[in-house]
């Protein structure tokens, strides 16, 4: 698949305008991502687990979006915590789901019954359990940085194009680029966590998932909210 750098940059000065617009974000990786997540794929196809994931015709959005199920989890669990994070945030599954329909169309490449569609929505949906895993917030600089550890283990060039031209904006050494670079050696450091099973993975206790998978303790950062975050409980 071609680049499409053109449209990529469209969605950049749009998301540069409203870094609360999630949709640009999904339309500028998409634009940029050419085949790479065709490698991806076949690199979770390939493994044992996301051979059987993708048998069980598995959807982790039917666990993410079920409030009920993540607050009944045992306290300081990972499902726990994503609960946890969808209530302070006051975001959700649906959300995410809503913005890459927005980004993509309905008929896009997160639609349909097939293995690449599913493999893709899985992705999709590791995005917030990427966010609580590794302790990087919903404010600006947290996002980056989660997008920068994904990059390292999707090397999805979409989500790298992203990355680099934070980076480059806020200079290599300044405190959002030494972040985005952390997070990206974090992710290259850790386990490969696209084909894990999460569903059985939420009720166990987020410490020991960070020191088990080698993601680490979260980081110190100065958080950085956008105009259209919620203020957070004191």
């Amino acid at each position: 698949m071609a680049y499409r750098l053109a449209e990529a940059r469209r969605a950049m000065e749009a998301l540069g305008a409203n870094p609360d617009d999630t949709a640009q974000a999904i339309r500028a990786i998409a634009a940029m991502s050419g085949s790479s997540p065709e490698r991806c794929f076949r690199r979770f196809r390939q493994s044992q687990q996301g051979e059987r994931i993708l048998r069980e015709k598995r959807e982790l959005y039917d666990v993410l979006a079920d409030l009920a199920c993540l607050g009944a989890m045992p306290e300081g669990s990972l499902g726990r915590a994503i609960w946890d994070f969808y209530t302070v945030e006051q975001i959700s599954a649906q959300g995410l789901k809503g913005a890459s329909e927005d980004a993509v169309g309905e008929g896009g490449f997160f639609a349909g019954d097939d293995d690449r569609a599913r493999f893709a929505r899985r992705l999709r949906e590791l995005h917030d359990v990427f966010h609580v895993l590794t302790g990087y917030g919903r404010d600006v600089r947290g996002e980056i940085a989660c997008l920068s550890f994904t990059f390292a283990q999707t090397k999805n060039t979409g989500i790298g194009y992203l990355a680099l031209r934070v980076l480059r904006g806020a200079g290599w050494s300044s405190e959002m680029g030494q972040l985005i670079r952390q997070a990206f050696w974090r992710g290259r450091r850790a386990e490969w966590l696209i084909d894990r099973d999460w569903e059985a993975l939420l009720p166990v206790p987020l410490d020991r998932l960070r020191r088990d998978l080698g993601v680490g303790p979260p980081p110190a950062y100065q958080p950085v909210r956008s105009a259209g975050a919620p203020p957070l409980p004191n």
